[in-house]
């Protein structure tokens, strides 16, 4: 009789370890702004990869309000989730809700943008500063001298201060050595295409439409701008910087009137983040090529390169790659 209970609960705990291993990591996944098309891919790529791991996601958006993001990480928190994956409104606000996450014991993962002051687990993002000097050095390319207006993402946005560093990088010699003029500077409240037609109105009002060149931080900011060139004929002929490929920018790079973008493969990104999480979440430790120090810790990074797109090679970056259709490109 001793013997059977003995063989009963090692079955017992055999069924109890195999339940514990088939059990699905869950995931909460709380974005910025779904609004946007650039996140709409990255939620779209991550839940399929992570859904294939055996993984389960639940998604939220924010749509550009800081309290939202802190009251939906609280939801999923209570929820039980086993890691969150977080690409911040403002990652300079989200330290309180992270411990109280940690106190859980649920990993954090910062996705593109670096949560600062934080005990996160793990970041991933591409080289945010060299973003920022492909941006410079193509409109240095095709305006080596003039007057120059920045036009900057949101500021509560840390990667917008790693574009403008990596831009400043590039044209400060420039301003130094009088080839160009800064002649305004604005930051661009939620990365919205409508505020950054408003300032792109205001800066050419109050320099007579004499600019040369805008330097935007990313193809929504770079859209906005675009109308207000083009209500004033200008659009084609002022040099205009971007990132993200949105398909309307590069339609725009096809038509003339955006000058680049910077291509990131987020199909890589995404799919790469949702085994980091997986990995989280299993208590594994995912490989780290950097480590990037967010004020609180020296955290395990994984970094991508971003790659600069032009009209010349569109066909060889973002249509090879499978990013955006061929007949969607060139609207066949």
């Amino acid at each position: 009789m001793k013997k059977l209970v003995t063989i009963l609960c090692a079955a017992t705990v055999g069924l109890f370890s195999a339940s514990a291993i088939a059990k699905p990591i869950k995931i909460g996944m709380a974005i910025d702004d779904l609004r946007l098309e650039r996140w709409q891919k990255d939620r779209d790529i991550f839940v399929a990869k992570a859904e294939e791991l055996g993984a389960e996601v639940y998604v939220q958006s924010a749509n550009g309000n800081e309290q939202t993001q802190i009251s939906q990480i609280e939801n999923m928190i209570s929820r039980g989730v086993d890691v969150l994956v977080i690409i911040p409104y403002n990652g300079e606000v989200l330290s309180n809700v992270i411990r109280d996450a940690k106190y859980d014991g649920i990993k954090v993962l910062a996705y593109d943008r670096l949560i600062n002051g934080a005990d996160i687990d793990f970041y991933i993002s591409f080289d945010n500063e060299k973003v920022g000097e492909m941006q410079a050095e193509a409109m240095l390319a095709a305006k080596p001298e003039g007057r120059y207006f920045l036009m900057g993402g949101a500021p509560t946005d840390n990667n917008a201060k790693m574009f403008r560093k990596g831009q400043m990088n590039v044209l400060q010699p420039q301003i130094d050595g009088g080839k160009i003029e800064i002649v305004g500077d604005q930051w661009v409240d939620s990365w919205l295409a409508e505020n950054a037609l408003k300032i792109m109105e205001n800066a050419l009002t109050a320099n007579d439409n004499q600019i040369d060149a805008v330097v935007a931080s990313n193809d929504s900011t770079a859209g906005g701008a675009i109308q207000a060139l083009d209500a004033q004929g200008l659009a084609g002929k002022v040099a205009i910087s971007g990132q993200d490929a949105d398909l309307a920018s590069v339609r725009r790079i096809v038509a003339g009137t955006q000058t680049m973008t910077v291509y990131k493969p987020i199909v890589k990104l995404a799919r790469t983040a949702a085994e980091i999480a997986v990995k989280l979440g299993r208590d594994e430790k995912p490989e780290a090529n950097s480590i990037n120090n967010n004020g609180k810790k020296d955290v395990d990074s994984y970094l991508l390169e971003p790659i600069a797109v032009y009209k010349n090679n569109l066909d060889a970056t973002v249509i090879a790659d499978g990013f955006h259709a061929k007949d969607d490109v060139y609207q066949k």
